[in-house]
């Protein structure tokens, strides 16, 4: 339990506890909703990277090589419930997950093109200057 404030003037306070930020972590993951489907169409056409056989060529010129400038799709899903643990100079997560990839043929099949586990952790530092929240997230391994 954390001590709060003695409030000098009205305000409005705050406290979300490793429990119930795991526990909403858990309902989210159980429930489906860490899952996000990204097309060609999705992407800015200025995005660096097009969801297209061309530009994974790079990556995979075997790709490009079978189904030349097709489009395709990335579904990216957590493979596991991230886990948040909280510290006093920092927040920090792991988060387990997977990107697959699939291209788009012209009759709307998916051909799987590959997949990739990524695991992560990560730390956030919150900062409040004056009036302004913000703060730092960095990949610590």
């Amino acid at each position: 339990p954390t001590a709060l404030l003695a409030a000098q003037e009205p305000m409005v306070l705050l406290a979300i506890t490793e429990f119930v930020a795991n526990s909403a972590a858990f309902v989210y993951f159980t429930a489906g909703a860490l899952r996000r489907n990204i097309s060609a169409d999705t992407l800015p056409r200025r995005f660096p990277l097009q969801l297209k056989t061309k530009s994974m060529g790079q990556f995979s010129p075997k790709l490009q090589e079978l189904y030349p400038d097709r489009p395709m799709e990335l579904h990216l899903s957590a493979r596991q419930q991230p886990l948040l643990s909280c510290h006093p100079d920092a927040l920090h997560g792991a988060l387990f997950g997977s990107a697959e990839a699939f291209v788009m043929l012209p009759n709307a099949t998916r051909v799987p093109a590959f997949l990739l586990n990524i695991d992560a952790n990560v730390t956030g530092k919150p900062t409040i200057t004056g009036n302004r929240l913000g703060g730092t997230v960095s990949l610590t391994g």
